[in-house]
Parts: structure tokens; sequence; C-alpha cells
């Protein structure tokens, strides 16, 4: 039987929609969501990927269309209305699916699950490890649908996810990009903030946010993170002290890899979030004691925004490369070095700040990746400074040149964004809509639209609501002691 396909863009856009006032689109896409779509299908799908993109996107839509009934209206939502739990019926049919990727002997998913099949399937690459951030990047909507229905397994499976990779007592907060689902042990030694390490680190923080800061287990896990990722990760650019997170690819006593994926450019607006919880940091000054340490961290937010930035100015096309080198000294400067970037980047070619950064061949294609977006919208937020504006403004401005297809043809990503007229690819990921359009759209939206005090976004940009833990749930789990050996210092 020939798949139906499973919606992939329409569902990853509905909260876009939602948010945009889009309500005919909004009533097309319910529409098919009432009628054809069924997870009914024998169909392998990324156990990781069509959580964050399709349960999000439905627990997400769920939650808009339930406390924001005045965004894109449709009657047929409406308390009373038959249709009222589409979005939230859809979701849990899929979790329930879903659900087969815990059923490994470590309770670490599997990467793959069969939907018809209730049947999850471990990696065919990598000797059959799951990618750590995967595993680790599906806890906001196990919790919040185990919120929603009560149903407490939901959350002990996403939970025991946390327990099992950190008992593997982590050094220095930092995690290797591999684990085994037999054995909840880690693959390797490869440690980076890029591909298959980021949102592990994303969803610590974000976990802590969620259940209103009941649960600083993950709150200190965050800050061990941080405090590693700066001791072994922060150097500076040789020409131009730009601040950069480096990679291990041979653990923590290897050389430092002076290469940054577009996807490390969450980070200044996620370590950002973490400082103020949400709020303005004039706010935030207000409510506590302002620390030297979050003065720090704000501070290093800055500094890796404007390097985010750098990888977009530094290309032809004003859209940045999937991968970044950067020339770093050597030995590499520590986190400690005194640094100061420049604040403008001089657009002669030959400018001194170029020097530092190189875009490789192999490198050089855009997918229309969120994060750099995604960071200048929380940095506008938090900080109110005009100049996020600025740069997302220049930045859109380029999507709108160079990835636009003619004659109404939707948005393409792009083979080489380092050469004029630019290389296109045919092809758009779900998050264009998903995340990287919603995320200009609310860094020009008021300040209320969407509060980050009050929400989490998911790692596919889906906002999902902080709620209290309630009689039904607690952290089910206790951090094992820790040797010196693995123990960071928490002295400051």
């Amino acid at each position: 039987m020939a798949p139906k396909g499973l919606g992939w863009i329409i569902i990853d856009s509905l909260d876009t929609l939602m948010l945009m006032n889009m309500t005919k689109q909004l009533t097309h896409a319910r529409a098919w969501l009432s009628k054809s779509l069924t997870w009914d299908q024998d169909q392998d799908v990324n156990t990781f990927e069509t959580t964050i993109r399709m349960m999000g996107g439905l627990l997400s839509a769920h939650y808009l269309s339930t406390t924001y009934p005045e965004l894109a209206p449709i009657p047929d939502d409406d308390p009373g209305k038959p249709g009222e739990d589409l979005y939230l019926e859809k979701a849990k049919d899929l979790a329930d699916r879903l659900m087969a990727a815990f059923e490994s002997p470590s309770g670490i998913p599997y990467a793959s699950v069969n939907l018809g099949q209730f049947k999850g399937i471990e990696s065919h690459a990598d000797s059959g490890a799951s990618s750590t951030a995967e595993a680790a990047t599906l806890q906001l909507e196990f919790k919040y649908l185990a919120k929603l229905t009560g149903e407490k397994d939901f959350w002990d499976k996403a939970e025991k996810v946390m327990e099992m990779i950190d008992d593997n007592a982590p050094k220095d907060g930092l995690v290797p990009i591999f684990i085994f689902p037999s054995t909840g042990k880690f693959m390797g030694n490869n440690i980076r903030l890029g591909s298959r390490g980021d949102s592990y680190y994303e969803y610590l923080i974000k976990q802590y946010l969620q259940t209103n800061k009941k649960e600083p287990i993950y709150e200190k896990m965050w800050q061990e993170t941080l405090e590693g990722v700066r001791k072994n990760l922060v150097t500076y650019t040789a020409n131009s002290q730009f601040t950069i997170i480096g990679e291990r690819p041979s653990g923590l006593d290897g050389e430092l890899s002076p290469k940054m994926d577009h996807l490390v450019c969450f980070m200044p607006g996620t370590i950002a979030l973490s400082v103020t919880g949400g709020l303005t940091e004039k706010e935030s000054r207000k409510v506590r004691k302002w620390t030297k340490q979050d003065e720090a961290d704000m501070q290093l937010a800055r500094e890796l925004m404007q390097t985010c930035w750098g990888m977009y100015k530094c290309t032809k096309t004003g859209l940045a490369g999937e991968i970044t080198y950067f020339k770093i000294a050597d030995p590499p400067l520590p986190e400690s070095a005194p640094h100061q970037a420049p604040t403008e980047f001089d657009p002669d070619p030959e400018a001194e700040w170029r020097k530092d950064f190189e875009v490789r061949g192999f490198d050089s294609h855009n997918l229309q990746r969120p994060e750099t977006v995604e960071s200048l919208f929380y940095m506008w937020r938090i900080t109110g400074d005009q100049k996020y504006r600025d740069w997302g403004w220049e930045m859109f401005k380029s999507f709108a040149n160079y990835t636009a297809v003619e004659d109404g043809g939707g948005f393409t990503s792009l083979s080489n964004a380092d050469t004029l007229p630019p290389a296109t690819k045919d092809n758009m990921e779900s998050f264009w809509l998903a995340e990287t359009l919603k995320y200009f759209y609310l860094l020009f939206s008021p300040n209320d639209l969407m509060p980050l005090d009050k929400i989490v976004f998911n790692t596919e940009a889906h906002p999902l609501p902080r709620f209290d833990l309630g009689p039904l749930f607690s952290t089910g789990w206790k951090r094992k002691p820790r040797d010196n050996e693995s123990k960071t210092s928490t002295a400051h």
C-alpha cells in the first residue's frame, strides 16, 4: 500500500498560521487533518524529528487554539464543538506509537519507530547508537502531553532518559554525541554543541523553566554545562578576537577544533534565556540580585550573537553557510583571555575581520536554518537592544532576495550561499515555515505576543505553556554522587 503522506509541512506550520492570523490557510490545513491524516501507516520515521515537528506542532496548535482563541479563530475548535480536541487527539495517537522507541533495554530511545507496527528500530548507522541530542530532546513534548492527559507513563519514559545520560557522569557537564539504547552508555568521546549535541543542552534549561523552576536538577545540569563550555570549548579568533564555541572531536583531552556549525547559534539566545528566565534584563535586575555570573553570562551571549551574525556577513549573499571554520591561535586562547571584537563589520572585502571566517566549499550550503534569528529574537526581547532587530531585518532581506522562487513559487534552500547569483537547491525544509519565518515574525511583534516568561519554545519553535507539577508529577530521579574526577566546581 502506498504511504498516504504524513503532512510534515502542514503540521509543522499550524502554529505559525495561527500566530500570523492566517485563518483561511489554517481552515484548509485543519480540514486535511480531520479527514485525511492517519498515523496508522507502515512507515519508519525518525523518533526525534517526529516528536519535535509533528507531536510538538500538534500540541502547540492545541495550546494556542485553546488559550488564544482569537488567533486565527475557527468555530470548529470552540468548546463543546465536535472538533475541540482534534489537535490533542492526533498528538496522543502519535505519542502512543512513538512510545515504542523507549522499549529498549536501557530506556534510551531507539533512533526510529514504525508507526503502524508500534515498533522501535535501532539506528542502521553508528553501530546502532542513537544521537544524544535526539534522545534528550523529547522531554518538553512528552511532559506537556502527560500534563494534558494525566498519563504518567509519557512523563516517566521521557524523564528516564535524563537519568540514564546523567548516570554516565559526563565530565564538566559535556556529553559525547552518541549513546547506545542497548546499554545507556556513551559511544566515543566526540563533544560538540553542533549536530547531535545541540538540543540536549537547550532542553536542560527549558525543562527547568517548563515546570516553573520546580525541578532544580535541570538548572544545576545546565550551569555545569555552561561552565564546561567556557572551560573546554570557548576561545577567541586570531585576528579580531571573535568569541567562538569550538569542538573536541577526540574528547576533552584532545585538540580543540575551530569548527562551528550554524546549529550552535541557538546558544546566545538560550544563554540569555537562562539568565533572566524570559524576563527582560531590566525586569530581572529589579526582581532579584543580579550577580557577577549573570553579567558574565549575558556578555558571553552578546559576544556569541555577534559571531553568529558574522557568519552571515562573511558570505556573498549575506546568508550563512552550514559550517564556519575560524582562525584561532595555537595553542587556543583560554576563555579568561582579554579580547575585544570590532563592533561593526567593515564591508571592505579585504577587511581584517574576514581573515577569521572561513566557509569551505562543501559547507557553503544554506538550508534556511533558524538558529541565528532565533537567538536574535531572544536577545531583542531580553536586552531591548535595537541592533538585534536591525540585523534580523538585514538577514530577512537577504532571504527574500536570494531564496525566493520566481512567480510566487515559495522559497528554496541554497547549495552555495557564497557565490552570486547563489546556487539553489530546489528544496525547502519544514523548519523554514515552523521556525525561521516564525522567529522573524516574533522579532518584529509586540513583546506580549508569546511572552517568554510564560511559555517555552520547543526546539522546533513550537510554543508550549509553562505549568505547575501538580500532585501527579515530580522529578523521579536523583543524581548519583560524583567522584572528584567528574565533579565540576561551582565556585566562581
